[in-house]
């Protein structure tokens, strides 16, 4: 079995910064942490989050379930490296002394948006702690670092960065719904959203909801929008809001 650090951190957290000890010799030749979570990163694509256990992980590998806990302590545990190895390290962007603060920052939160994107099953795993694994904390140095300049103090930056990926984070999790949505349904997104603007037509009149219907009057519930479409208006809206901010922490006379 996998030894206590004695660090005082979660198990999890111990064995994303190589601070628990594992077995010199596993069951199987080959086996180890990185297959493990490899394993149950493929289930999760494949099936979804629920679908992970320690049982089927195993029996993706081809060994006994005890075997797997030489390695990792549990589920929890598997589940805090699989979205550390997901996030990964966060790809060079934009220097904000060159490009600027704001492009700096949005191409942090685009990188963030594509691996969500690509790992839908992390949405679904609930956030139980600030970020504090290898891959989580080197994601919170580049949104920091995207920031530096900008006169914001260091809980502003902290701030900022915050409202910026639970942006993204909430984006992502409405996409995962309609799409999972319309699979069931057995409908694209296109036709998914047409039937609701119908229903929507059937079910308001003027005299009660006159704004929802100027909205369907004018027929921008009809055309639809591109993958980014939504995406982009948010983010430009939330950045728009910091650039205030920070044109008034350097403000003359402050």
């Amino acid at each position: 079995m996998a030894k206590d650090s004695g660090s005082g951190l979660p198990p999890g957290v111990e064995t994303a910064w190589g601070l628990r000890e594992r077995p010199g010799k596993g069951p199987r030749p080959g086996l180890s942490v990185a297959r493990i979570v490899g394993a149950a990163i493929d289930l999760a694509a494949a099936e979804g989050i629920a679908a992970v256990s320690m049982g089927r992980v195993a029996a993706a590998l081809g060994v006994s379930t005890m075997s797997l806990y030489r390695y990792v302590s549990s589920k929890d545990e598997l589940l805090v490296l699989m979205e550390d190895t997901a996030y990964g390290l966060p790809p060079e962007g934009p220097s904000p002394e060159e490009e600027g603060w704001r492009a700096a920052l949005a191409h942090w939160a685009r990188s963030q948006r594509a691996v969500l994107h690509r790992n839908l099953w992390m949405l679904r795993i609930p956030i139980s702690t600030p970020p504090v694994t290898p891959h989580s904390v080197a994601w919170m140095e580049r949104g920091l670092a995207c920031l530096r300049g900008t006169g914001l103090d260091e809980g502003e930056k902290i701030q900022v960065i915050l409202l910026v990926s639970g942006f993204v984070r909430n984006e992502a999790t409405l996409a995962a719904d309609l799409q999972a949505a319309a699979r069931a349904s057995g409908r694209s997104m296109e036709e998914t959203m047409a039937s609701y603007t119908r229903l929507l037509g059937k079910v308001t009149d003027p005299e009660r909801f006159p704004a929802v219907t100027a909205a369907l009057a004018s027929g921008v519930m009809d055309r639809p929008d591109g993958p980014d479409d939504e995406f982009v208006f948010g983010l430009d809206r939330l950045l728009d809001g910091v650039e205030v901010l920070v044109r008034t922490r350097n403000a003359p006379g402050r």
